[in-house]
């Protein structure tokens, strides 16, 4: 940590950086809600990501057949679980991440091509597959509980792997282990009765199922402070003095950005490593709703 900013977080050398003016989405709930303090908040999101680091190993060592990770875009869920997965298999030989548009027979061929123990498929961003009703009952074969997990796909016509020629079977017992990073929200979706309601309470009843506990602006605010006091930034190049710039610029224009994200802090974070005076008119005419 550099010198300078105390383990509570970064220190405000002036009276215009007043890092507590995250501003709180307004809602007008149906029951009283406890106030949380920053710091709660901030430990919260610590230990969601400890978790997560926690059964993505889990899922590496096939441990857990099926997990589910549902969070907003941009703060780091997938740039987690990528980390654990190169970390064991750099050359991706025993996994697979998938991003993206996939149908039912590329799914089957997907689940075929990765179905031994020790062999790990992730899903992020590839929400349409909960769209396909014969994907998602493939999804449910692949992540459900019984000791022999047999997965079936009988058509009429034939199925061949394009990179090897080989015919698939319309059968096969699957061993692997599947990952699904999503920024649906499967608990909101179900409590409220969505179509796919029944199909995506199936897969958490087969999966461990983590919800990153980002609801609110402030959480957002919160977790991308977290992650500059983790070197976001500073890996960048930018000192103390140009990292505090970054957050009082995101905070300050919060409702103006784009999206609230680490991938927005970078995009700010870059603009101000080059220095220039009108580095602010710069980042609030790319990065903010005109």
């Amino acid at each position: 940590m550099p010198r300078g900013v105390p383990k509570s977080g970064f220190r405000s050398p002036r009276g215009s950086r007043k890092m507590s003016k995250i501003l709180t989405v307004t809602q007008t709930p149906a029951a009283p809600v406890a106030f949380e303090t920053d710091a709660e908040i901030e430990a919260k999101l610590a230990d969601r990501f400890e978790i997560l680091d926690t059964m993505t190993e889990a899922a590496i060592s096939g441990d857990a057949r099926a997990l589910i990770v549902s969070g907003p875009a941009g703060l780091g869920k997938s740039y987690t679980v990528e980390k654990a997965l190169n970390a064991w298999d750099p050359e991706a030989v025993n996994h697979k991440i998938v991003k993206g548009y996939i149908k039912a027979p590329g799914l089957y061929k997907l689940l075929y091509s990765h179905r031994f123990a020790g062999q790990v498929l992730v899903f992020d961003d590839a929400d349409e597959v909960f769209l396909d009703d014969t994907a998602i009952n493939l999804l449910k074969a692949a992540c459900d509980s019984t000791d022999r997990r047999i997965i079936s796909y009988i058509t009429e016509g034939t199925l061949v792997d394009e990179e090897t020629a080989e015919r698939l079977p319309k059968s096969f017992q699957f061993e692997g282990t599947v990952i699904f990073i999503t920024n649906y929200d499967f608990d909101a979706m179900i409590d409220r009765g969505s179509k796919l309601a029944p199909h995506l309470q199936a897969l958490v009843s087969r999966a461990h199922y983590i919800e990153m506990a980002m609801k609110t602006k402030r959480d957002y605010l919160i977790r991308i402070r977290q992650v500059v006091r983790q070197g976001l930034l500073r890996n960048m190049g930018l000192d103390e003095e140009a990292q505090l710039d970054v957050i009082d610029f995101i905070e300050d224009n919060q409702d103006r950005l784009r999206e609230l994200s680490l991938r927005m802090a970078l995009k700010v974070g870059a603009i101000r490593r080059k220095g220039a005076a009108n580095w602010m008119k710069v980042a609030r005419v790319t990065c903010c709703k005109n």
